[in-house]
């Protein structure tokens, strides 16, 4: 920690001593999660209000999204509380060690989500009543991986979601092109959690946890670049049913260029390789995110 900021931690660790365990426990020490998030939900924003969203909109979806990720990665710690202690990357996670209870996890959990429900309270009935089944695709995520190799198809459903969310508030309706942003996202989702699952696997598949990396195998190469391309094919739709111009076609041809290269830099499948290239994956994101900006500002 800078030293500036000693004198803060000294006083944290003198009168809440468990506050960095609370901070470990909600990623918000790590926010590439919370950027894999936020970029679509801007896209969302900003082609729904036509290059200009709302004041209000921005700040509610901005601020439900670090909240809605804090609660994701509070409720896959309580999720994977018994199993984290045998993986590598995890084993040091405040639940899974103790230091924080089940009990308080799951209050946690609650108390994240119920100021995200505050937040959108402020939008509009539509957009309360998309938020259930968000909250909904959030909570099953972290159970999956006991279930299907396909765990994270649904953490793609859960991220996407923010898309109607944000066309709801914004617009009050959900015109098709939301859906292929939609697929887009999801497709784009798959892909770098396949290459953040790629990290884990050796461990998952010595304790029997599923993913789509385990499922792929050999061919895990071939799939990400696969969704990849899917999630670059839908976007060019989405763009063209839209009518964007340059600014949008260009940044898509930078962001796809981006993606290949991260195909090939985890060619190796090496653990540290892939953990690095999957906290680069929210790049892509921002890329797409101010190709959509640039649009609105220059035509």
């Amino acid at each position: 920690m800078p030293s500036v900021l000693q004198p803060l931690q000294h006083q944290l660790d003198k009168h809440l001593p468990r506050w960095f365990d609370w901070v470990q426990l909600t990623r918000f020490d790590k926010p590439v999660g919370s950027y894999l998030l936020l970029w679509p939900t801007l896209w969302a924003l900003w082609i729904a209000g036509n290059g200009q969203p709302s004041f209000a909109n921005v700040v509610i979806f901005v601020a439900g999204v670090f909240l809605m990720r804090a609660a994701g990665c509070v409720i896959n710690d309580f999720a994977d509380r018994h199993i984290d202690g045998h993986v590598k990357r995890t084993h040091d996670r405040p639940l899974a060690t103790g230091r924080i209870s089940a009990k308080e996890a799951l209050l946690t959990f609650a108390a994240l989500v119920a100021l995200a429900f505050i937040l959108v309270l402020f939008t509009n009935t539509f957009t309360v009543l998309l938020s259930v089944a968000g909250l909904a695709l959030a909570s099953l995520y972290p159970f999956m991986k006991r279930h299907t190799h396909l765990p994270q198809v649904v953490l793609g459903a859960a991220f996407s979601w923010a898309i109607p969310m944000a066309f709801a508030a914004q617009s009050s309706e959900l015109p098709a092109v939301v859906w292929l942003l939609y697929i887009a996202n999801l497709s784009w989702t798959v892909a770098y959690d396949t290459v953040y699952a790629m990290v884990d696997r050796d461990d998952d598949l010595k304790i029997g946890v599923k993913s789509t990396a385990v499922l792929f195998g050999d061919l895990d190469l071939a799939m990400v670049a696969t969704l990849k391309g899917i999630a670059v094919f839908s976007l060019l739709l989405a763009g063209n049913q839209l009518a964007l111009s340059w600014p949008f076609y260009l940044a898509l041809l930078l962001g796809s260029l981006f993606l290949g290269w991260q195909v090939w830099n985890i060619r190796s499948r090496e653990r540290s390789i892939c953990f690095a290239t999957f906290r680069q994956s929210h790049y892509f994101g921002l890329i797409v995110w101010l190709g959509i900006v640039a649009h609105y500002l220059l035509t």
